[in-house]
């Protein structure tokens, strides 16, 4: 399903009844990435998944030479209306960029509640951000050698671990298309260069009445768990939790821990007519 906004079109699967929740995946993935754990989900929200600009589905970046966080933001927050109930404020919940856009709109009070998976957005300075984008731009480089055989290598459950080690704790439970899609994205994806632009903050002052929740991975080797103590600097509402054996995308290390985290994070508060 598509959706047109200002002449752009946002992919996005609507699956389940109930409080509606958008899941925002994170930078070089695609909805797909929350496959594991949506018929869970579906089973008590309206769940929404989007594809991001730049990203699957999605219209491509206008450019990469600019910090296109705040454009995202907006981009985003007309979704959220064209796509709720009844006038609702849904819920949000994301993972690494999607967390940060999760909680950026939580800082608006665009949302019900925001439930982010190891954010985006809490660096412990410039070093820091340029140490996660170079792990990127790493695994960049690497995709585009392996890229003719990339499909093969997936295939393989070493192949798999090896390549994807970086974002998963348990990598071989990755499904061989979700882990084929990611890898020939890597190559392409105009959004890596983007980020090297973006200037992470959060809007200010933070809207202390949206519900907060952020979990995040103790096996998180893109942005470490020495992050998350930052978050209640500037969401002091925040529950903040950590997690051994989960790292930086969980969704696949455990799908029902996972479920059960957005499904309490998104329960901390029901959606609200303005």
């Amino acid at each position: 399903m598509t959706f047109d906004i200002d002449g752009r079109t946002l992919a996005h699967t609507v699956r389940g009844e109930g409080p509606t929740l958008v899941l925002i995946h994170g930078i070089v993935h695609r909805q797909h990435a929350w496959d594991s754990v949506v018929d869970e989900l579906a089973r008590h929200r309206r769940v929404v998944t989007v594809d991001l600009p730049g990203h699957g589905d999605s219209p491509d970046l206008p450019t990469d030479e600019f910090d296109l966080g705040p454009w995202i933001v907006v981009e985003l927050e007309r979704f959220l209306e064209q796509v709720s109930e009844g006038g609702e404020k849904p819920h949000v919940a994301g993972n690494s960029l999607g967390g940060y856009f999760a909680l950026e709109l939580a800082a608006r009070g665009s949302v019900a509640s925001a439930t982010a998976l190891s954010p985006a957005g809490f660096f412990r300075g410039h070093w820091d951000q340029t140490r996660a984008l170079l792990v990127f731009r790493s695994l960049r480089a690497l995709s585009r050698l392996i890229h003719p055989i990339a499909p093969a290598v997936m295939r393989s459950v070493v192949g798999r671990t090896v390549a994807n080690a970086v974002f998963y704790a348990k990598p071989w439970r990755v499904p061989v298309a979700a882990a084929t899609i990611d890898a020939l994205s890597i190559t392409t994806n105009r959004a890596i260069d983007a980020a090297g632009n973006a200037v992470p903050r959060f809007s200010i002052p933070v809207d202390e009445d949206v519900p907060v929740t952020v979990a995040w991975g103790r096996r998180d080797w893109v942005l470490p768990v020495y992050q998350a103590p930052l978050v209640k600097k500037t969401f002091p509402q925040a529950q903040v939790r950590t997690y051994p054996g989960l790292g930086h995308v969980p969704m696949t290390d455990d799908p029902a821990l996972v479920a059960a985290i957005l499904l309490q994070g998104s329960s901390s508060a029901r959606s609200t007519t303005p």
